[in-house]
C-alpha cells in the first residue's frame, strides 16, 4: 500500500500545484502577453476586449471576450479578423519552471478577412514593425523567411464557426467559407505546419489536410514544400510538391479525380463548363507533373487524363488570354470513344447522328457550345477513334481552335480497309455548321456505308472524293442542308438485293431480295449535292457479259432513292448494242423497291433484238457472214455445202495426181 499512498501524494501535490497556479497566474498579463507576442510576430495590432477569464480545463490558460486584429494599412475593409472569443492555453510544463509560454489559441467563431490589392499586395503578408537603424560599427539584421512569423511556434491553432472572406482587388474574384472548422500546429518557429480544414464554400462543404514544410515563410508567400489533399463531393485533389501564394505558384505532382467538374466549379464560384459527352461531360480525371508559373500559365508533363472512360498521355500548356484561355497539347491514346459527343447529356442521349427512328436522322439538338471555351492547337495520334457514324483506325491529326471554329486536319488515317485524308471544320461561331473535304483510298464500301447510313447492299473496294457543307443544330437539319460535290471509282464487288442480268434475261423484276446479287468488275460515278439531295448522271457498271448506266438521286435528308439503272446484256465491246431493260430503284434507302420500266421496255423490241444479237453470236461462233435476207439456218447450210464441196474438190485433186 505505500506505492499508493505515494502516487496519491504525487497526484494531490499536482492538484495544489494547479490550483496555486490558477490563483497566481495574472489573467490580464496573460492576455496582454498574447497581444504583445502577436504584435511582435506580425505588425499587427491584436485587441482583447470583455472579461479574461481563467480556464482551468482542459488546459490552463484564460478565456476572453471579442477579439480583434487590425487589417494592413491600405485596406478599408474593416479588422482582418474579429472574433467572438478567444481562448489562450498555456505550457504548464513551462509554467512550473516559472517561464511563460502560449501553448494554444482557440477562436470562436471568427470573421477572417484575406484580400490582395489591385498592386498585387496580400493582406496576410505579415511582418514585423522595423527595427531601428543599427548603431555605428553594427550590424543590421538581415530579415528572416516569414518576417517576425519565423519567431513564432504555437502546439495548436484551433478556429471554430468560422468564416473567411477572400477578395482580389487584381481579377475582380471572391469567395466566401461558412461553417469553419480549422486546426493548424505549428511545434517549431519557422518548421513544419500540420493543418485540417473542414467548411463550406459557395455551398459546397469541403475537407482539406495537409502539411507545410516552412510555415512562416508559406504565410508571407514564399514558395515552400508542401503536401495538400482537398476533398469536396466527388471531386479530389492530391498536390505534393511545392507552392507560394504571391504570387501564385507551384509545382509538383498532382492526382485528381474531379468527377463531373460540377462539385469543384462550384466550390470556387464558377459556372460549370458544358463539355462533350466522351470528353469530361461526367467524369475528368488529371494526374502529372503540374507547374503553376508566375503569370499564370498552367503546364502538365507526364500527364495522363481520364475524359468520361478517354484514357490520354498528355503534355499541354495552357495560357491565360483576353477572352479566353488557349491550350497547346500533345495527345496520345490507344483508343478514343467520341460517339457520343455531339449528344445533349439527357438520359438515354445516343450518338448525335443515330436516327430516332429507322426512317430518320435525329432531331436532338446538338451542343457545341464548348467549342467558345478555349482556344487550341492539339496534336493527336490515336490508335483508333470512334466517331459515332464512323471509325477511325491509326490516326495523327492537329486539331486547331479558334473562337468556336475547330478545324481538324489529317495528316494520317486508318479507315475501313484504307486511308483517310484531308479536313474536317466544325464552326460553332454563329449556329452551327460542319464542311469537308477528304480523300479516300482503298476503302471497303461494305463497313463504311453500314456505319454511315445503315446501308450494307454494296460490296466493293475503291477511291472516294468528298467535299461537303451542311449547317443546323441537328442531324437532321446538317442532312437536309448538305451541299458539294465528289466522286466514286471502285474495282471488283457486288451490290446486292440485285440481279441485274437476271432482270433482263427473264423480263423480271421478281430478282431482288436475299441470295440476289449483281457482280460487276469495275463501278465509276460522280455526283453532286444541293439541299441535301445527291443527284449522278454517269454511273458506269462494267460486268462480264453485261454493261449498265445510271443516273437518278438520293435524297440525304429524306433518307430516299429514285435511281435508273440502264443495264445492257450482251453488249459489243463499245457498250453499244445488247438487249437494254431500264430498271427503276426507289423508295427508303435502307429497303428500296425494284421494278422494270415497261414504259421504256414496250417502246423497244426486245425479243427481235435479242433474237438478232443471239443469232449474231452464233453466226460469228460458225464462222459464217449471212447474207441479205438469209436466215442462220440457211447460212449454216450454205456455210456446210460449201465447206463439202471444197473438201471434195481437194479429194478428186489428189486422186487425179495433182498436189
Amino acid at each position: 500500500m505505500r506505492w499508493v499512498i505515494r502516487l496519491a501524494g504525487v497526484v494531490l501535490g499536482l492538484v495544489a500545484l494547479f490550483l496555486v497556479a490558477l490563483v497566481l497566474v495574472p489573467r490580464e498579463r496573460v492576455a496582454q502577453l498574447a497581444a504583445e507576442q502577436f504584435e511582435a510576430s506580425t505588425g499587427r495590432a491584436l485587441t482583447i476586449s470583455g472579461e479574461v477569464r481563467p480556464s482551468v480545463w482542459p488546459r490552463l490558460g484564460v478565456r476572453t471576450g471579442p477579439v480583434t486584429i487590425a487589417n494592413a494599412p491600405w485596406s478599408d475593409e474593416g479588422p482582418m479578423l474579429e472574433a467572438a472569443a478567444l481562448e489562450i492555453g498555456l505550457d504548464t510544463v513551462a509554467l512550473m519552471t516559472g517561464a511563460w509560454r502560449i501553448s494554444r489559441i482557440a477562436l470562436e467563431a471568427p470573421v477572417i478577412r484575406l484580400e490582395r490589392s489591385p498592386e498585387g499586395q496580400a493582406n496576410w503578408d505579415l511582418a514585423p514593425p522595423a527595427a531601428a537603424p543599427a548603431g555605428k560599427g553594427e550590424a543590421t539584421p538581415a530579415p528572416s523567411a516569414g518576417g517576425g512569423l519565423s519567431r513564432f511556434a504555437l502546439d495548436e491553432g484551433v478556429i471554430h464557426g468560422g468564416r473567411v472572406v477572400w477578395r482580389d482587388g487584381r481579377s475582380g474574384a471572391s469567395a466566401d467559407i461558412t461553417a469553419l472548422e480549422a486546426q493548424v500546429s505549428l511545434p517549431e518557429p519557422g518548421g513544419p505546419a500540420d493543418l485540417t480544414v473542414a467548411g463550406q464554400a459557395n455551398g459546397r462543404a469541403f475537407a482539406a489536410e495537409g502539411t507545410v514544410q516552412e510555415g512562416a515563410s508559406f504565410l508571407s508567400g514564399r514558395v515552400v514544400p508542401l503536401r495538400l489533399s482537398l476533398v469536396s463531393g466527388d471531386a479530389r485533389v492530391a498536390f505534393d510538391g511545392q507552392l507560394g501564394t504571391a504570387p501564385a505558384m507551384a509545382e509538383g505532382r498532382i492526382d485528381a479525380a474531379l468527377g463531373d467538374l460540377a462539385d469543384l466549379m462550384a466550390l470556387v464560384g464558377q459556372p460549370r463548363p458544358d463539355l462533350p459527352q466522351g470528353l469530361g461531360r461526367e467524369e475528368v480525371g488529371i494526374a502529372g507533373r503540374f507547374t503553376l508559373a508566375d503569370g499564370g500559365t498552367i503546364h502538365l508533363r507526364e500527364g495522363q487524363v481520364s475524359l468520361d472512360g478517354n484514357r490520354l498521355a498528355v503534355e499541354a500548356d495552357l495560357t491565360p488570354g483576353e477572352a479566353r484561355p488557349r491550350l497547346e497539347a500533345n495527345l496520345r491514346a490507344e483508343a478514343l470513344d467520341l460517339s457520343r459527343t455531339g449528344g445533349s447529356g439527357e438520359e438515354g442521349a445516343g450518338p448525335a447522328g443515330a436516327a430516332d427512328s429507322p426512317q430518320g436522322w435525329s432531331k436532338r439538338k446538338i451542343d457545341a457550345s464548348a467549342l467558345g471555351e478555349l482556344d487550341a492547337r492539339i496534336a493527336l495520334a490515336a490508335g483508333s477513334i470512334d466517331l459515332g457514324r464512323i471509325r477511325l483506325g491509326a490516326t495523327k491529326a492537329i486539331v486547331s481552335l479558334d473562337r468556336g471554329r475547330a478545324v481538324a486536319d489529317l495528316r494520317e488515317a486508318a479507315a475501313y480497309g484504307g486511308s483517310l485524308a484531308g479536313q474536317v471544320v466544325v464552326n460553332a461561331r454563329n449556329g452551327l455548321s460542319l464542311g469537308a473535304d477528304l480523300a479516300l483510298k482503298g476503302l471497303a464500301t461494305e463497313p463504311l456505308l453500314a456505319d454511315l447510313a445503315g446501308f450494307d447492299r454494296l460490296a466493293t473496294r475503291g477511291d472516294v472524293t468528298l467535299k461537303l457543307l451542311g449547317s443546323g443544330t441537328s442531324a437532321e437539319a446538317l442532312a437536309r442542308s448538305l451541299s458539294g460535290e465528289g466522286s466514286v471509282a471502285f474495282g471488283k464487288g457486288e451490290m446486292r438485293g440485285l440481279d441485274l442480268a437476271g432482270m433482263v434475261r427473264t423480263l423480271d423484276a421478281g430478282y431482288v431480295g436475299e441470295g440476289k446479287k449483281t457482280i460487276f468488275d469495275r463501278l465509276t460515278a460522280s455526283f453532286s449535292i444541293e439541299n441535301g439531295v445527291l443527284r449522278n448522271e454517269d454511273l458506269v457498271l462494267a460486268a462480264p457479259l453485261l454493261r449498265a448506266t445510271g443516273a437518278g438521286r438520293l435524297e440525304i435528308g429524306a433518307r430516299t432513292v429514285d435511281y435508273r439503272f440502264l443495264p445492257r446484256l450482251l453488249p459489243r465491246e463499245d457498250g453499244t448494242g445488247g438487249v437494254s431493260v431500264p430498271v427503276l430503284v426507289t423508295g427508303p434507302w435502307a429497303k428500296p423497291s425494284y421494278r422494270l420500266d415497261m414504259e421504256a421496255l414496250v417502246r423497244q423490241p426486245v425479243e427481235r433484238e435479242m433474237k438478232q444479237r443471239l443469232e449474231e453470236e452464233a453466226a460469228e461462233r460458225l464462222g459464217v457472214v449471212l447474207g441479205e435476207g438469209e436466215s442462220l439456218e440457211d447460212a449454216a447450210k450454205r456455210r456446210a455445202r460449201e465447206a463439202l464441196e471444197d473438201e471434195a474438190g481437194r479429194a478428186l485433186n489428189r486422186l487425179l495426181g495433182g498436189d
